[in-house]
């Protein structure tokens, strides 16, 4: 079957609740955190195009490189009828990916998985003005909660599960454990997993990455407080943290914080909460690992995958693996 079909996985109050439930959790723990996926109302995700851009943001264009020349080999080496894409946004990239299956004649359907309807039903309406023949199932799903996998339509198999621009590098190691097990759980024989990662380099480099000259990513860091401004009532003033990014050598990881740069209470009426702040006192918002092949490929045989295959960029700032159940 043809054209764009919608599968809805969440419930209607599925967001607002795990909002309530995170900010909760996350605002009373010692130390303060927040998930970053409340990055991304509309004016976080257009802040994130604008950070994909930047000069000293490099993960967007080293993992284009990499599917640019090597995405007749993915193609070749999954022989994929399904493309599964978790956390597909605008689905841009993807499109090296169908082109490719397409050229090697396996391509039959398309299944993008995220939490936006609206962008899953731009994408899928674009996709198939593109891809005449096309089926386009979106499933609407928090994967790191419901994967969102359908069943399989007969004729379907192989699928191939892509995992595009390290954002499994958000998920501490437990989580990405948990996540890469709940995924060796639904795939099939002859299933694929293509994962991009991004690697470990020069701490100056990655530092840069997340703390533009620009400010573009310390806005979109705020931006987390304005969603909790519009959506519970919150009261934070924006002018009264700064952004912080640092690397934490020991874990490999890039650490987003906000930083109070005054004593303040910040109260929250939705869920009856209010929060003191100390003088410089930091809440984590994202955490980015940076990831070596070795690590890689321990943590997918530890989860239940082979990986099969391994490409970078020429400066060897990305990784992309295509992995199968072991």
């Amino acid at each position: 079957m043809t054209g764009l079909r919608i599968e809805r996985l969440l419930p209607p109050d599925f967001l607002a609740r795990a909002l309530r439930e995170d900010a909760r959790a996350g605002l009373t723990a010692t130390p303060k955190s927040l998930p970053p996926k409340w990055f991304y109302d509309a004016t976080g995700s257009a802040l994130f195009e604008k950070i994909t851009q930047l000069p000293e943001y490099y993960p967007t264009n080293a993992e284009r490189v990499i599917l640019s020349a090597a995405a007749g080999q993915i193609a070749a080496a999954s022989r994929a009828r399904t493309l599964v894409e978790l956390g597909s946004g605008s689905s841009d990239k993807t499109r090296l990916l169908l082109d490719a299956l397409r050229a090697a004649g396996t391509l039959r359907s398309y299944v993008p998985v995220d939490v936006s309807e609206t962008a899953l039903a731009d994408a899928g309406r674009r996709l198939l003005a593109e891809y005449p023949g096309l089926s386009v199932h979106a499933m609407v799903s928090d994967f790191e909660h419901h994967l969102g996998l359908p069943a399989g339509e007969d004729g379907q198999s192989p699928r191939m599960i892509a995992f595009l621009g390290s954002t499994i590098g958000n998920m501490l190691p437990p989580e990405r454990a948990e996540f890469l097990a709940r995924l060796r759980a639904t795939a099939r024989d002859g299933d694929t997993l293509l994962l991009g990662t991004d690697l470990v380099k020069d701490p100056a480099v990655l530092v840069a990455a997340y703390d533009d000259q620009a400010g573009v990513t310390a806005a979109f860091d705020k931006n987390v407080l304005a969603v909790l401004n519009a959506e519970l009532g919150a009261d934070f003033d924006l002018d009264a943290f700064e952004h912080v990014a640092l690397w934490d050598a020991r874990n490999e990881w890039i650490e987003m914080r906000l930083r109070s740069t005054v004593a303040q209470q910040v109260r929250l009426p939705a869920i009856g909460l209010s929060v003191g702040f100390a003088a410089g006192e930091e809440m984590r918002t994202e955490v980015s690992a940076k990831f070596r092949r070795e690590g890689v490929e321990r943590e997918l045989a530890a989860a239940g995958f082979a990986l099969r295959s391994w490409w970078t960029d020429p400066q060897g700032l990305f990784g992309l693996s295509l992995s199968e159940p072991a």
